[in-house]
């Protein structure tokens, strides 16, 4: 069952029990645009505890504030009281919620009138009672009421104005984009995990540069990610980035992101130029050019940082900073040996390097030799080549004399390697080239590996 299906099943059983039910929010702002909606939300004067009798499988997910998950298989439906709020302490939940009979009093606590659309499920009827049709033909992005009082109760909304207003192609509205000035530095009282959340959302719903562009303008950008803002006026190398400066550069490949993309590559195009700015070398002061010697370790560093700071799951944090580490590798990719290359596509998700790459040369020299190279080498060898079988064991070097220790993941690399290089091609060869290093060793090397492991 689809959650479509479900908010209408849903609605349904309401109504036969006297009560009102609608569609609410981004769903009905959604099917007016003729998008497909992620989710449906319905609004009703129900109580949450006449909800829950009404739909045994529901969870109470949100009693204080009047919000009711039904859930059937995979299908989920948010089920909302009609409410009016009082006050937001925390700039984010209402201190307390006073129930409401009329959808025309729900709608006025809601955040952007584009996002306060109800619509009757059973005939269609749009109820619109602040003005958001006209928005939407327009295209804006307007708060509801007083803009200040809404980023005040959630300031989070002011990046999520931002994220609209860049998904849909639309303006803010001048009060509103005054206001998101006004308070922009009280984003960071909102959770690190919100912010990462919203962020990321931006990034991959196909208009990251217009995001981020308006995250710049609001004064937000230099508020969540400093190190992204002083990009800025950063310049480079006309040889190498005739575009401009890395602020400019990192745009470019901002905007040639597709909706969808995944999350890590993403954050990965935005933080790969993050050790620029700090590295910056002006051609005075190197005597020849402008130069960010360094520029991809200290990046990596810093992004583990943001990553650590926006609280990255681990796993995500470490592709992210892979990325960043390593997207200056492909220049050397036509003169790497074989087994230095057959290691480098192993690394995880290398698609993600790949593609970071080729928006890294179309955002600036456009020279596409190296990806091209890469992209036919992985086209032409076989897997069973860039990851073939261990041919040796670290049993295998017990029985020839080594005592456990540091040496063995050293001489079982220089194996593959040489596997890998084509200079050994069975088991046999194998023990061959791991005697003749065993054998190479100095006795005081021994003796340290073997005291290393006691």
């Amino acid at each position: 069952m689809s959650s479509r299906e479900l908010a209408l099943r849903i609605s349904k059983r309401l109504q036969e029990q006297g009560h009102q039910a609608l569609f609410v929010g981004g769903c009905v702002r959604d099917l007016l645009l003729h998008r497909e909606p992620a989710d449906y939300d319905v609004a009703t004067d129900a109580t949450p505890v006449e909800v829950l009798a009404l739909f045994p499988n529901s969870l109470s997910v949100g009693a204080q504030f009047g919000v009711v998950l039904v859930q059937e298989n995979d299908a989920k439906v948010e089920v909302a009281t009609f409410r009016s709020d009082v006050g937001y302490s925390d700039g984010r939940h209402p201190d307390r919620v006073v129930y409401a009979q009329t959808p025309q009093e729900d709608v006025q606590r809601r955040d952007f009138t584009i996002n306060a659309l109800l619509m009757d499920p059973a005939s269609g009827k749009i109820f619109d009672y602040i003005g958001g049709q006209n928005d939407l033909k327009t295209g804006v992005v307007r708060a509801i009421g007083d803009a200040s009082r809404r980023f005040e109760e959630d300031k989070l909304r002011m990046m999520r104005a931002v994220r609209f207003a860049a998904r849909f192609g639309y303006s803010i509205e001048a009060q509103t984009f005054a206001a998101i000035r006004r308070h922009s530095p009280a984003i960071e009282q909102v959770s690190a995990e919100r912010i990462r959340e919203e962020l990321t959302k931006l990034l991959m719903e196909g208009a990251a540069r217009r995001g981020f562009e308006l995250l710049d303008e609001a004064g937000l950008l230099e508020a969540v990610l400093p190190e992204v803002s002083r990009m800025k006026g950063v310049e480079q190398p006309p040889l190498y980035h005739p575009e401009g400066d890395v602020w400019i550069h990192t745009r470019l490949m901002l905007e040639q992101l597709p909706a969808g993309a995944s999350a890590t590559l993403a954050w990965g195009v935005l933080l790969h130029d993050v050790g620029k700015p700090p590295t910056f070398r002006s051609a005075v002061e190197t005597g020849d050019r402008i130069r960010f010697d360094r520029h991809v370790e200290v990046g990596t560093q810093m992004t583990s940082e943001i990553c650590g700071r926006l609280r990255f799951s681990n796993e995500d944090a470490g592709q992210i900073a892979a990325l960043v580490a390593n997207h200056l590798r492909f220049k050397d990719a036509q003169e790497m040996r074989a087994s230095t290359l057959k290691r480098f596509v192993r690394l995880p998700h290398f698609e993600e390097h790949l593609e970071l790459h080729r928006l890294d040369c179309l955002s600036s020299h456009r020279n596409l030799e190296a990806y091209d190279y890469v992209s036919r080498f992985l086209a032409e060898t076989p897997a069973s080549e860039v990851r073939p079988e261990r041919l040796i064991t670290g049993e295998d070097l017990k029985r020839m004399g080594l005592p456990p220790g540091p040496l063995f993941a050293t001489i079982l690399r220089e194996v593959e390697d040489a596997r890998l290089d084509g200079e050994v091609h069975d088991r046999e060869a194998a023990l061959a080239f791991a005697k003749s290093r065993i054998a190479g060793l100095r006795p005081e090397a021994r003796k340290k590996s073997a005291s290393e492991v006691a």
